[in-house]
């Protein structure tokens, strides 16, 4: 597995949106899930950007782009979004990321850039394996773990951003 650069090199970002969007597809099919709509607009809107956003930027974002939502329209879609592993939840952002290979069930961790919110995902088996470990060694069965970093960006840091 290639490491994850933060923030993305420059690269066609329409290319990762429709390429989410064919996975997207995939997956439901596959799974016999249905990919609504609406879904499928959110999940564009998380994918707009390697950005963490917020469900009420995505409301706002539907709402501009002429669907009358409410918000629990975008959290119903959210929530089938995550459970479809199409989409991680940064608790400490209260916002969401799409998952780059929701193909394979994984723990995720994240590195979160604090200055230009650029995220990336490392899923770290070795990570995983020493919170497994660590976490069995007190009696503790983990069930899902989700470890998100915060810092700075090589090109933050660069630019001098704290």
């Amino acid at each position: 597995m290639s490491m994850p650069r933060i923030p993305p090199p420059p690269h066609d970002h329409e290319d990762c949106v429709s390429g989410a969007i064919d996975t997207a597809e995939a997956l439901c099919r596959e799974r016999g899930l249905r990919f609504t709509a609406t879904r499928r607009q959110v999940l564009e809107l998380v994918w707009a950007s390697h950005k963490p956003i917020g469900a009420y930027d995505i409301l706002d974002a539907l709402n501009q782009s002429g669907k009358k939502a409410a918000p629990p329209t975008v959290y119903r879609a959210l929530e089938f979004l995550i459970e479809a592993d199409l989409v991680h939840r940064l608790d400490s952002l209260n916002a969401f990321v799409g998952c780059p290979d929701p193909s394979s069930s994984h723990t995720g961790q994240f590195l979160i850039c604090r200055s230009c919110r650029s995220v990336a995902e490392l899923d770290d088996e070795d990570i995983n394996r020493l919170v497994q470990q660590k976490a069995g060694d007190l009696g503790f069965s983990a069930v899902h773990q989700m470890l998100e970093i915060q810092g700075l960006c090589r090109q933050c840091r660069s630019a001098g951003h704290n």
